[in-house]
């Protein structure tokens, strides 16, 4: 069955709304140091006639610059396997990186290497499965990776994800002995750059193990500079007014660890409110003036299987459309309910988040094989 994803062109509903979800990042610092330095303002650096090559941008960091400790060797990941930099992928735990590496097929055409982990505290695989929102991690962290290497993003620049749909197989995602290796296809297109600096593309994808495919997955993306950030968002309110209220139980969302629930209970019925511990760096990421988009999708997940029924849900698809910030203050409300699926015996349910009565995202989950 083919399969439909939004174009770069298609607009949701409320699109004209303020920008999204910003993924923040940083410059990197003590990184650039220890990495011997020479990024300046952009990530890409390193170049062969055009191309820029996963193996060269490694051996780019790992040499020392005068002065410098001697390199520690290449990130690695979860599992022990040599990942691309962090800071790539806009991650503060090298644990929570899952690409390790890439290539350039041709002008806007990739191929990255991934690793899904077996054992990971967030990514917990359930009932032996890989969790889903592994698929939409890794298209976030392609995304920004081939954002900075191969189209010269620079490493402070902000990324506002726009919607997010993927499909995925269920039955191909069992996990085996150790971690899974995912060959993942991107194809960018719709790339708009303004003076000069890429501000706008579309990104699809088709996630392969071994000759199956698990996931296909689309999504737009905007980029813009620190300093228009910065005047767009100085006003908002910090960290500290971050609802830290008391989570769900974690059984009822699929998790084991309260560190990772994201919904705090109310009075009614398929209604949270939205809650983050502070300390867990995997959801919070380099946030510090609104909730992360990691969080946001993980509400939905976890709205999906707190409703009545639902706990056994096996999502197959995911779609999602982000309208404004999601502040920490005041409360953002969670709401969920199941409306008619267009395949008989199957769910979707619609889940959508709200802050001061206005939309910050509306998502579907269905559990309806997709291909």
């Amino acid at each position: 069955m083919p399969l439909s994803f939004r174009s770069a062109t298609t607009p949701p509903v409320c699109r004209s709304l303020v920008p999204c979800v910003i993924e923040d990042h940083t410059a990197m610092h003590v990184s650039l140091i220890s990495w011997g330095g020479g990024l300046g303002a952009s990530a890409c650096v390193f170049h062969e006639g055009g191309t820029m090559h996963s193996s060269a941008f490694r051996e780019h960091l790992s040499a020392s610059a005068p002065g410098d400790d001697p390199p520690q060797g290449p990130p690695t990941g979860a599992g022990g396997w040599e990942t691309v930099p962090r800071e790539l992928v806009h991650r503060l735990r090298a644990d929570d990186v899952l690409l390790t590496g890439w290539e350039r097929v041709d002008d806007d055409r990739f191929r990255v290497s991934v690793r899904w982990p077996d054992r990971h505290d967030h990514f917990t695989p359930r009932r032996r499965q890989y969790p889903p929102q592994l698929v939409g991690e890794t298209m976030r962290q392609a995304t920004m990776l081939l954002a900075h290497t191969e189209y010269g993003v620079p490493l402070e620049d902000q990324f506002l994800i726009r919607d997010l749909d993927y499909r995925l197989r269920p039955d191909r995602l069992g996990v085996g002995e150790g971690p899974a290796r995912i060959d993942a296809e991107i194809v960018c297109s719709a790339v708009r750059r303004r003076r000069g600096r890429l501000v706008a593309m579309h990104c699809r994808m088709t996630a392969c193990r071994g000759q199956e495919v698990v996931a296909v997955a689309a999504g737009n993306v905007s980029i813009t500079t620190a300093a228009v950030y910065r005047r767009l968002r100085h006003t908002r309110p910090p960290a500290e007014l971050a609802a830290f209220a008391v989570p769900v139980a974690p059984e009822r969302v699929g998790r084991t660890d309260p560190r990772h629930v994201v919904l705090a209970p109310t009075p009614q019925a398929e209604r949270w409110q939205l809650r983050a511990d502070p300390l867990n760096a995997t959801l919070t990421g380099r946030a510090r003036d609104h909730y992360s988009g990691l969080i946001l999708m993980e509400a939905v997940y976890q709205a999906v299987l707190a409703g009545p029924g639902r706990r056994d849900f096996c999502p197959a698809s995911f779609s999602i459309d982000f309208f404004r910030y999601a502040d920490f203050a005041p409360p953002c409300w969670i709401e969920a309910h199941t409306v008619p699926a267009a395949t008989p015996g199957s769910t979707t349910v619609v889940v959508t988040g709200r802050q001061e009565g206005l939309t910050v995202f509306e998502a579907s989950v269905g559990d309806a094989r997709a291909f």
